[in-house]
């Protein structure tokens, strides 16, 4: 006999909007909390930036998103779509590799076919999530309320993803180095590199996005990485800019 059990999901992004989703379909009774203004995780794209480009400040006023303007997917839509939900070109934009808002308008359109839009809480960030006895408490907190709520459920998913935590490369000496450094979670567009040269600390995609987006403005661009094909010599006073990449330093 099926038993409907209250569940917690942390988290809007595709993660939380494909487990929201396979729930409902199990007709559970689904909570789904997320901190941003709508549903879509890490597509939804926001043009501030932290006051700290390195993020290091634990004080610093954190940003959510780490998506830069101009970006656009590094997997083609068919290798992005869900076995009975296909991500589909549009007329507007019939390349194979869609740019970041046809990423959001997509998971959009599936949290609003499924219903998941209607289960979730969105501006409301979970802080603490503690098991007592048989159950979950989950306490979350309204942006622009100072109250804490308090609910109880039968089990919680964790979907809130780490690509919001920049990671940056321990250098030596990089301390006594004065010129410009920013992490790519904090990169937006080129603007800030016009005629500057720049070397880039990491081998990923987002190294060789943010890379293309400013070689048009920059005099000159170079990527570094510690594998032994490249070599780029992180203490020459001559960079005037350094960018940090996530996930690529190894």
């Amino acid at each position: 006999m099926h038993r409907s059990v209250k569940v917690a999901v942390i988290g809007a992004g595709v993660s939380g909007l494909v487990a929201a989703r396979e729930l409902l379909r199990e007709r559970h009774d689904v909570v789904v909390y997320d901190q941003n203004d709508s549903v879509g995780g890490n597509w939804i794209y926001d043009p501030r930036t932290e006051s700290d480009p390195l993020s290091l400040d634990p004080n610093r006023e954190t940003v959510h998103s780490s998506l830069h303007v101009s970006l656009r997917t590094n997997l083609p839509r068919a290798l992005m779509s869900f076995t009975d939900y296909p991500f589909v070109r549009t007329e507007s934009d019939p390349r194979t590799f869609p740019r970041r808002d046809e990423v959001l308008r997509f998971l959009n359109r599936f949290a609003d076919e499924f219903g998941v839009r209607e289960v979730t809480r969105l501006k409301t960030r979970v802080s603490r999530v503690e098991r007592v006895k048989d159950e979950w408490v989950v306490e979350s907190m309204t942006r622009g309320s100072e109250s804490v709520s308090r609910e109880v459920f039968e089990a919680v998913v964790v979907c809130s993803g780490h690509n919001s935590v920049p990671r940056v490369a321990e250098i030596d000496g990089i301390e006594n180095w004065r010129g410009y450094q920013m992490h790519s979670h904090n990169y937006r567009a080129p603007g800030r590199f016009q005629d500057q040269i720049v070397v880039i600390v990491g081998y990923g995609a987002s190294a060789f996005d943010i890379a293309v987006d400013i070689l048009p403005l920059a005099k000159e661009v170079h990527v570094a990485t510690k594998d032994n094909r490249f070599g780029v010599i992180l203490n020459d006073v001559r960079y005037h800019s350094m960018i940090q990449i996530p996930f690529s330093v190894s």
